[in-house]
């Protein structure tokens, strides 16, 4: 019999809807044995390593919530040992990018759907490996906004302003933006790539490696998932209004501003403490010398459109 790994959250501001839509549809399948994989109230490396280990071949893993919980799928089946795992993905968050780079699929297509090799980015820290993200990472001050969402006002609100979380996050963000905005985010560094070729820092507040087609859904980027070798890169200074309006427009009306890369390799100038993130999930790092963006050295099989 065919097995089905549900991945949820009951913590995230959407739960009731995957509660409403997505278990009492999954308990009556018939031909499958169904596993559900709890997020615990850990982290995101952790939920991924317990979810590893549960993990065998050929086992459809459906994640049911935001970014986060997708992010928790993907990084399980990539650390796991079994073979032919494939993800599918239900976005039940406030941004879905996963979800959108799938096709924002319902959970009768991801059953009967076909699966495809996508390619996810690999970040590493000081030579070990951190986490992998299917659609961006950031360093700086966008990868320390998302620490936003998680004060506890903040997220009762999320949870009951259920139709409303678009435009509570953006007032979230630019109340929080006018505070930080002459902060310092990311020390200096030198930007280099697989040619051995850097760029020394100019006191840029952002960097962003991009491998979706969109990030936080408004932002546009590509469908570099597809590939096994180039993302889209970029280093930005948007602590000052102008050029993160600049920045947000030109991204949501064309593209993130950027180049293609294969390898980036931020090297910072002193041991540093910074905020990185995947997918909206953030941590804090002390005595950072190193951190390299690639992409991931084997692929993941997605059900997708």
């Amino acid at each position: 019999m065919k097995r089905l790994i549900l991945v949820y959250n009951r913590r995230s501001s959407n739960f009731w809807r995957v509660e409403k839509e997505v278990l009492p549809k999954v308990r009556n399948l018939k031909g499958w044995a169904l596993g559900k994989f709890e997020v615990a109230d850990t982290d995101v490396d952790d939920n991924s390593v317990r979810l590893s280990k549960i993990l065998a071949d050929d086992d459809l893993v459906i994640s049911a919530g935001g970014d986060a919980t997708a992010t928790i799928a993907i990084n399980g089946i990539m650390l796991s040992k079994a073979k032919n795992v494939r993800v599918g993905v239900l976005g039940y968050g406030n941004f879905n990018d996963t979800a959108r780079c799938f096709g924002n699929l319902k959970i009768e297509e991801i059953l009967k759907g076909d699966a495809h090799e996508v390619w996810p980015l690999e970040c590493s820290v000081n030579g070990a490996h951190w986490r992998y993200g299917m659609c961006y990472f950031t360093i700086g001050m966008f990868a320390e906004a998302c620490a936003v969402f998680d004060h506890p006002k903040t997220r009762k609100h999320l949870q009951k302003k259920r139709k409303k979380h678009m435009a509570f996050s953006l007032a979230v963000l630019a109340q929080w933006w006018v505070r930080q905005k002459h902060r310092h985010f990311l020390p200096a560094y030198n930007l280099g790539n697989s040619t051995d070729e850097y760029v020394e820092s100019k006191g840029e507040s952002d960097y962003m490696a991009v491998n979706g087609i969109s990030v936080a859904k408004m932002m546009k980027g590509g469908k570099w998932f597809l590939q096994d070798t180039y993302f889209w890169s970029t280093t930005r200074k948007l602590t000052k209004f102008f050029r993160l309006v600049g920045f947000m427009l030109r991204s949501i009306l064309r593209r993130i501003p950027g180049t293609e890369s294969d390898l980036d390799r931020i090297i910072f100038k002193k041991p540093a403490k910074v905020m990185l993130q995947a997918e909206g999930e953030y941590k804090k790092m002390e005595n950072v010398e190193l951190v390299e963006i690639q992409k991931a050295k084997k692929p993941i099989l997605a059900v997708m459109k």
